[in-house]
């Protein structure tokens, strides 16, 4: 089950611009995914961030190939996030059992959690506490070292490998043949394909119904016509 679901996130996930996945060793549990930074507006625009992700059903191993500054991320490149914590409740660090590790939490929620994380870091318990104190007091210093990490994230980018634009990436996906057409007047009466097949059996049917009524009609002229024949020629004659 877990092989089949995963299997078919990576075939959707290779799709996407924003990432770039390899299997470890061909194993569907174990992916080297490079987040590609895409958002003009964030610090790591332009990045090539390499992630190692190991699924499991009890928690999923997480880092940065390349350690990053910022106050979620250790010195080592593991990633200190609520969605990727082991499972249950943690008095502790006041986080619920819903915000932590699931198994039913797919790559891509993942993976858009760690982006979303690394412009939006929670410094009130920071991982690297040097990082959360320069990013409050002073954000300028605290943007250049992320311009830093930007620039040598660039060296992991594969040979031959063409890093996509915001452009490209907000590029609305090509009309398939025949789109434009898909919609058009055909010069018929929209009628004839609005009314439902109860309506038509409505319609033949007090059409049948008059048919119907008519043919009784008929009938008993007939039936009358008939007795007043019939009485006639039964009536006694006189003797004379």
């Amino acid at each position: 089950m877990a092989e089949r679901i995963l299997g078919n996130e990576l075939k959707t996930l290779s799709a996407e611009p924003w990432v770039n996945i390899e299997l470890k060793d061909d194993n569907l549990f174990h992916w080297n995914v490079a987040l590609i930074v895409l958002n003009p507006d964030s610090l790591y625009y332009g990045g090539y961030f390499q992630v190692y992700l190991f699924y499991a059903v009890v928690a999923t191993r997480r880092h940065f190939l390349r350690p990053l500054f910022h106050p979620n991320i250790y010195a080592d490149g593991k990633l200190c996030i609520s969605i990727l914590h082991a499972p249950g409740e943690d008095e502790m660090s006041g986080e619920s059992a819903a915000e932590r590790w699931s198994p039913a939490q797919r790559v891509e929620s993942v993976l858009i959690s760690i982006l979303s994380l690394l412009d939006d870091a929670e410094v009130s318990s920071p991982a690297n506490v040097d990082a959360g104190v320069l990013l409050r007091k002073d954000r300028e210093a605290y943007k250049k070292m992320v311009e830093k990490d930007v620039e040598s994230s660039k060296r992991d980018i594969p040979e031959g490998f063409v890093m996509p634009t915001h452009e490209e990436a907000n590029k609305p996906p090509p009309k398939e043949e025949g789109d434009e057409n898909f919609w058009y007047d055909s010069g018929v009466d929209d009628t004839s394909f609005g009314g439902s097949d109860s309506d038509a059996e409505m319609t033949f049917g007090e059409d049948d119904e008059e048919q119907e009524d008519e043919s009784e009609e008929e009938d008993d002229e007939e039936v009358e016509d008939m007795d007043e024949r019939g009485g006639s020629r039964g009536a006694a004659t006189p003797v004379p």
